[in-house]
């Protein structure tokens, strides 16, 4: 039997961060990615940040949080797929999805997010 008589992928359909699409399909989307410690997750950063705050002349500041912000350009068909293409990379690589929670905001290159 040949490739072309083997059927379908035994593995089931391609991943979408494994399909190609051709050139003219694609479009780029400006991605910013806001992680930031689940509630009830010690943060001794924003701990440190809000006792000193006081000393320097900022009084009423509290509940102050330290996260971290990602930004970068990804390559898709629509906004739908770019959207769940870096919340695909959210949860397997840019977040501790134990102790973090992320939002991604997309939006085509040059646009506003």
């Amino acid at each position: 039997m040949n490739e072309s008589q083997a059927g379908p992928s035994p593995t089931g359909p391609e991943p979408v961060a494994d399909r190609v699409l051709e050139q003219e399909d694609m479009m780029e989307f400006d991605v910013l990615v806001d992680v930031r410690l689940r509630g009830g997750i010690a943060d001794p950063a924003g701990a440190t940040i809000e006792r000193a705050l006081p000393a320097l002349g900022f009084d009423g500041v509290t509940g102050v949080s330290v996260g971290k912000t990602v930004r970068f350009t990804i390559a898709a068909a629509d906004v739908g797929e770019a959207t769940t293409l870096a919340e695909d990379l959210c949860a397997s690589f840019l977040t501790n999805p134990v102790i973090e929670d992320a939002s991604v905001s997309v939006s085509p290159v040059g646009g506003s997010a």
